[in-house]
């Protein structure tokens, strides 16, 4: 297996014009595009730079921004010297990143001028957009970079957990574990150099990081990011976006328009029952030019009904599971799979099984091969309870494991809820099913401890219920809508009074991967 680094050569030597990574848009002191020669040169700029700061091999580098061109250089010359990147969220409060850097001790931080004030005042601060000294710019430095021996044993990330106990760990990730990971997942779904990924994913995530930036590098296509939701079918077919990485959230909304567009007329409505194909050629061409090889969801369920309606017009639905522990992916699905609810089989090399099951066949997942990380650092007692003697690692999520080896996804172990009756309630099941109403913007589900009975917390869509002039009934309309959408589940999973539901005002306090943060909501007192 060979480093993330010598892959980076490898591919720069094979397709040193071709396109690495395009910006979607203006970038302070950046090109819209960068060349793999020219990322790679960049690089190594960088990693000299760096090694005049004094930083080396074992080192930690926080890289916190958006996605850029300069994010990716930035990696790769860290990674170039055998120091460990760090990505954190450039959304991070002062507090939550004095938190990860007293447990990391970076000797540098590469980021914007802008968010100086989070960094701690002993640390290296490298302004990403060349306004504040000592810049980006003046980091490149001709030298050559010294030359590191490096191995795929040795730790390349270190990548904060979404903390949602509260104390968030830091995994590390060796460059063999992420490049097994990229082996392998492509012999599932091969990346190939005319592919362009474009994605929402941001790469302080270990998701964006690694599926969206490295893998379609290691495949020689481009790599293009957004967070404008709106621009999406604006440059799928300016850039012939091949892959495009989104949310269910996203997913649903698509499907929706392009549903309730085709159905608007006579011929659209016989279409859609009789040549859903032919619907799906028109839309691919429509969007990329023709270009499109499917679409991946990522981050929560995804509706299968969507996911079965798309593939439907012959247009892919990717799903997959993994963790930051895993590299991150550990299965993926067929882009044209025909089964829903499934993430598919585990990547070739992953081994899983159920631990425990219950007599339906549910229990904790428990994984093995070379995608699972090497440990948390300084984390020893942590590192032991995730991953056995046998060196099974422990998810934490309770899975179903069908006749085909397929993994079908059903919680968290620990957010079980075990009711008076013995019957247990997976709250994710719920907050899916909730969280598909139009007017609810995000919810929790937990229980309470006052009356022994589940309840929803609800962040509603105010703007939607504004304009459709149920502002002052949200309760009453929310209500309504969860005790229709909840027939699909089973009665010991209902809500029966209007009490069980909760409207907040605010968004839910967030880990860095948008997991809300559930130990802040045990109680309905907090």
């Amino acid at each position: 297996m060979e480093t993330i680094i010598q892959m980076l050569n490898g591919i720069s030597e094979r397709f040193p014009d071709h396109v690495s990574i395009r910006n979607a848009g203006e970038v302070a002191c950046e090109p819209s595009q960068v060349s793999y020669r020219d990322l790679s040169n960049e690089s190594r700029q960088v990693a000299a730079g760096l090694a005049a700061h004094g930083i080396g091999k074992g080192d930690r580098v926080v890289i916190m921004s958006r996605p850029r061109i300069r994010f990716a250089a930035a990696v790769f010359g860290v990674l170039r010297l055998g120091a460990w990147v760090v990505p954190m969220d450039p959304a991070y409060t002062r507090h939550e990143v004095e938190t990860i850097a007293r447990h990391a001790e970076p000797k540098a931080f590469l980021a914007p001028g802008k968010l100086s004030d989070r960094i701690p005042a002993d640390a290296l601060r490298i302004d990403l957009d060349d306004r504040e000294e000592p810049t980006y710019a003046s980091l490149l430095s001709d030298q050559p970079p010294p030359d590191v021996a490096l191995s795929p044993s040795e730790t390349a990330f270190l990548v904060y957990t979404s903390g949602t106990t509260g104390h968030p760990k830091g995994v590390m990730l060796s460059h063999g574990n992420v490049m097994s990971d990229l082996v392998h997942g492509t012999k599932v779904i091969p990346i190939y150099p005319d592919d362009v990924l474009l994605s929402i994913a941001p790469w302080h995530h270990i998701l964006g990081l690694v599926a969206c930036l490295i893998l379609p590098i290691y495949g020689g296509g481009t790599a293009i990011y957004t967070d404008e939701y709106r621009r999406i079918a604006e440059l799928m077919p300016e850039y012939g976006v091949s892959i495009f990485v989104g949310i269910p959230k996203l997913h649903h909304a698509m499907y929706a328009k392009l549903r309730d567009k085709v159905r608007s007329s006579v011929v659209g409505r016989v279409m859609w029952q009789v040549a859903p194909r032919l619907i799906g050629h028109g839309v691919k061409k429509r969007l990329t030019g023709g270009r499109l090889r499917f679409f991946v969801s990522g981050s929560a369920p995804l509706d299968p009904k969507v996911a079965l309606g798309f593939r439907r017009m012959g247009i892919g639905m990717m799903e997959g599971y993994g963790l930051t522990e895993t590299s991150p992916v550990i299965s993926l699905c067929d882009p044209f799979s025909k089964k829903p609810g499934s993430v598919g089989r585990p990547i070739p090399t992953v081994e899983v099984r159920i631990r425990d099951p219950w007599p339906d066949g549910t229990g904790e997942l428990l994984v093995r091969g070379p995608i699972v990380m090497q440990g948390y650092y300084n984390d020893s007692a942590a590192t032991a309870e995730a991953i056995d003697e046998d060196r099974w690692f422990h998810t934490g999520d309770l899975a179903q494991l069908d006749s085909d080896g397929e993994i079908h996804l059903k919680g968290r172990a620990k957010n079980v809820i075990i009711l008076e009756t013995g019957k247990s309630v997976y709250p994710e099941e719920l907050e899916w099913e909730i969280g598909r109403i139009p007017y609810v913007e995000e919810v929790l589900v937990r229980y309470r401890d006052s009356d022994r009975a589940i309840e929803a917390v609800v962040y509603p869509n105010e703007q939607l219920l504004r304009t459709d002039g149920v502002l002052k009934q949200a309760q009453d309309v929310i209500w309504q809508e969860i005790r229709t959408r909840l027939q699909r589940v089973a009665p010991y999973k209902r809500f029966h009074n209007i009490r069980q539901l909760v409207l907040v005002d605010r968004p839910f306090p967030k880990t860095g991967t948008m997991d809300i943060k559930r130990y802040l909501f045990r109680s309905e007192n907090g």
